[in-house]
């Protein structure tokens, strides 16, 4: 039975998205200037190929010939899917450019264009559905920009179409959108989860004294509370483009972290040490947060805003992971169960994740080539 039951969970682990750690986003940037909005929109290659067809001859790489010849498709599709309107009615839009661009997660498609208004807006609608028939956690990441003053938003399914207003940005619909981001983005991080459970799994079983509840929480709160605050700190620092590393550097050495977090729980590496662990590969996660936030380009008032909000984000969904993980592990901490799935889902987790490592090192699923 047991062996059927790390069976599965090999299997469901085997799910898991492997090489691609950040979620599909697009980078939207929109300046309003009386009646006329120019705008940028940066929309990632691999997503563009799979719902439209970018590789010609099927061979796994993209090059500039291919995309060239599908610039017109890349734009009549982009530009189905964003609508642009005032309270006087609809916004005209005409492509200008199309160029390729380099963010941390790979090559992206750069769509240049204009709107003509038909007057000069007091708010700005924005109807946006790119991706929404094929991936319903795609999301579209906006800057907004006017008279100096720069406004974010975020567009996903539920929350289609915006209605921006230019004068006084809703600052507080701006800080409760990069918080719900944040959750969201450490729900479905799952190196950043199997990494916390790994580190976590054994705090009910070292507890004392006598395995109790309070020691389990005492183990607990050091090794998030270090992790919080190595992650925090590289975010920050990473967000401000005070420190930077190659995208493929910090997606590799999260793969490591958690290896060896999960190895540590069937030959002890750390001994007694997790929290210390825990801080220091927390630096790495915090790089793989900030990627979010890095290619959005927010001028530094707007992004201070965004940053407290990715992380408080971050916070809250880690500490609900933590609220549902602690009370079931307690409970089951004595049973054969329990010392079962430390060993052996540990095992499992370090295998999955040398797959992530040696896919992220090695580069074996990049599809893209210079272009």
């Amino acid at each position: 039975m047991m062996k059927r039951w790390l069976l599965g969970l090999l299997l469901c682990c085997a799910m898991l998205p492997a090489s691609a750690h950040k979620p599909s986003d697009s980078y939207l940037s929109l300046d309003v200037q009386g009646e006329k909005v120019s705008g940028q929109w940066d929309i990632a290659l691999r997503d563009l190929d799979y719902a439209i067809g970018l590789d010609q001859n099927g061979d796994g790489k993209l090059t500039w010939d291919e995309i060239r010849t599908r610039h017109a498709a890349i734009a009549a599709y982009a530009l189905e899917r964003l609508n642009l309107a005032t309270d006087d009615g609809a916004c005209s839009v005409h492509t200008d450019q199309q160029l390729i661009d380099d963010h941390t997660d790979g090559a992206y498609s750069v769509l240049r264009f204009t709107a003509t208004c038909p007057s000069s807006p007091a708010a700005l609608i924005i109807g946006y559905r790119l991706f929404a028939d094929l991936d319903p956690q795609h999301k579209g990441l906006l800057r907004l920009t006017h008279a100096g003053v720069t406004s974010t938003a975020i567009f996903e399914p539920s929350h289609a179409q915006q209605r921006l207003s230019l004068a006084a940005p809703d600052q507080w619909r701006q800080f409760s959108a990069y918080v719900k981001d944040g959750v969201w983005h450490i729900w479905i991080g799952y190196d950043h989860i199997l990494f916390l459970l790994s580190l976590l799994l054994p705090a009910v079983l070292l507890a004392a004294p006598a395995n109790n509840l309070r020691g389990a929480f005492i183990d607990v709160l050091k090794v998030v509370t270090a992790f919080t605050l190595a992650h925090s700190l590289t975010l920050t620092l990473a967000s401000l483009s005070l420190i930077s590393l190659p995208s493929r550097l910090v997606e590799s050495a999260i793969a490591a972290s958690v290896i060896l977090a999960a190895v540590n729980n069937v030959y002890p590496l750390f001994r007694g040490r997790r929290p210390w662990a825990a801080f220091g590969f927390g630096l790495i996660h915090g790089f793989g947060f900030a990627s979010v936030l890095i290619d959005l380009g927010l001028p530094k008032g707007a992004l201070l805003a965004s940053l407290f909000g990715f992380n408080l984000g971050v916070e809250i969904g880690q500490l609900c992971i933590v609220a549902v993980f602690l009370p079931l592990a307690f409970l089951l901490r004595r049973t054969r169960f329990y010392h079962h799935l430390l060993t052996g889902g540990s095992a499992v987790i370090a295998l999955v994740a040398l797959v992530w490592f040696i896919e992220r090192a090695l580069d074996i699923q990049a599809q893209w080539i210079g272009v």
